[in-house]
């Protein structure tokens, strides 16, 4: 049994009785393409007077059903169909029987259906894809990606991420946010490729509720997000640029680096992203140092260092939206490399010489991520490669399965003097 299986064990499903028919309009949703986290987020909002198990297990239904609809659809029918076609309570049925260790006719009654409306119980699907719950063209590219350890890729992408925090270096240390913590009664570890990071280690709690995070002292940030802005080396009083710079995690992480004689110019052509930015940078003190422009830097801006944390597949943050992988087309990624390039060629042009420059992505791909990069190298030859003790020679890969954090790509270069 994989730690995904075993996880789904741990669920208390029987909290679901009498709850399975007001589930289902939020399963249809899930299943008819709705990102499951809004649908979760909306689901316990309507249903406030639930108890603390009664709200897991309804979380982990929703997206237990968005996650394994395929091996589900293979549970309920006996491995007679792969996916598609079955209704939503019958999925949740299979959830809650063949995934989550409930005797079959009590699943069945917590699902509100009759027992007997499943196919008799079989054992796992011996196909990968199935097992997993994976589209197919998903798991040829982990394969191909990661070879031997494509099983162990795949079941890491089926369990939630950690909770991982950054923080705010402008207004407290690690230690001090730490201790902070603890006496709000969240525990934590020092992470492994970022010393400053913060992993939580009892279990899940609602942190955005903290009184330390109304407090600017912290944001939720992967560790391999953090390690991809630690990669650009910023130092106090530089001018950095973050081309991609969305609603301003790395932005922020950054912003505290060069400190408040420095300057981080911030872009992006999604006006909402860069909204929520400023208020980010206000509830942390880095208003004075975030420099937000629209989609474009200004003409002529230049910078010591520039990040490119390029649009991308997304297929290193799958466990982030666990039905995200249905909602993919794999024939939209070949838009990809083209404008990733551009990107970076755009960024490049701002930095001075001396100056450094990462590219990352949020994917597994190599066309996105080693192709892209080495592309790049062949048109400027004056941007050479970082070979420090971080950049590992010049790229860096961390993995779900490997590093316990979300899979990210990236590269650094120096420009020439």
């Amino acid at each position: 049994m994989t730690a995904s299986e075993v996880r789904i064990r741990s669920v208390p499903w029987r909290a679901l009785r009498r709850l399975a028919l007001e589930l289902e309009p939020a399963l249809e949703l899930v299943l008819g393409g709705h990102p499951a986290e809004r649908v979760v987020d909306r689901f316990l909002r309507d249903h406030r007077g639930l108890g603390r198990e009664g709200r897991e297990a309804a979380a982990e239904a929703i997206f237990g059903v968005g996650l394994w609809r395929r091996r589900l659809a293979w549970h309920a029918t006996a491995g007679a169909e792969r996916d598609g076609g079955l209704p939503p309570l019958a999925l949740l049925a299979a959830l809650v029987r063949d995934l989550g260790g409930v005797a079959p006719g009590e699943a069945e009654e917590i699902a509100g259906l009759r027992p007997g409306a499943l196919r008799a119980p079989t054992s796992p699907p011996s196909d990968p894809a199935t097992r997993f719950s994976l589209p197919d063209w998903l798991w040829e590219t982990l394969v191909r990606e990661a070879g031997a350890e494509a099983e162990a890729l795949a079941d890491a992408l089926n369990l939630p991420g950690p909770i991982c925090l950054r923080p705010n270096l402008l207004r407290s240390s690690p230690q001090a946010l730490a201790a902070r913590l603890a006496g709000e009664g969240v525990a934590t570890r020092p992470g492994e490729l970022v010393t400053s990071a913060l992993l939580v280690t009892s279990g899940r709690p609602n942190v955005l509720g903290l009184a330390s995070h109304r407090d600017g002292l912290f944001e939720v940030q992967d560790e391999g997000s953090q390690l991809v802005a630690a990669l650009l080396d910023a130092q106090p009083g530089e001018a950095v640029l973050d081309l991609c710079a969305g609603a301003g995690g790395k932005t922020l992480q950054l912003a505290a680096a060069v400190g408040a004689s420095g300057t981080v110019h911030a872009t992006d052509i999604d006006a909402g992203r860069l909204a929520r930015l400023r208020t980010r940078a206000a509830r942390a003190g880095a208003s004075g140092i975030v420099r937000v422009h629209g989609a474009s830097p200004p003409p002529g801006l230049s910078v010591d260092r520039a990040l490119v944390d390029a649009p991308c597949s997304e297929l290193g943050v799958l466990r982030r939206g666990p039905d995200l992988r249905f909602r993919l087309d794999p024939k939209s990624f070949d838009r990809l490399p083209p404008l990733q390039l551009a990107l970076v060629a755009r960024a490049a042009a701002h930095v001075r010489p001396g100056g450094r420059l990462v590219y990352a992505t949020c994917t597994l791909r190599r066309e996105e991520d080693e192709t892209v990069a080495l592309a790049f190298e062949r048109a400027h030859p004056e941007f050479v490669r970082a070979t420090d003790a971080r950049t590992c020679g010049g790229f860096v890969r961390t993995w779900p399965h490997r590093h316990g954090c979300d899979g990210f790509f990236a590269a650094a270069w120096q420009r020439a003097s």
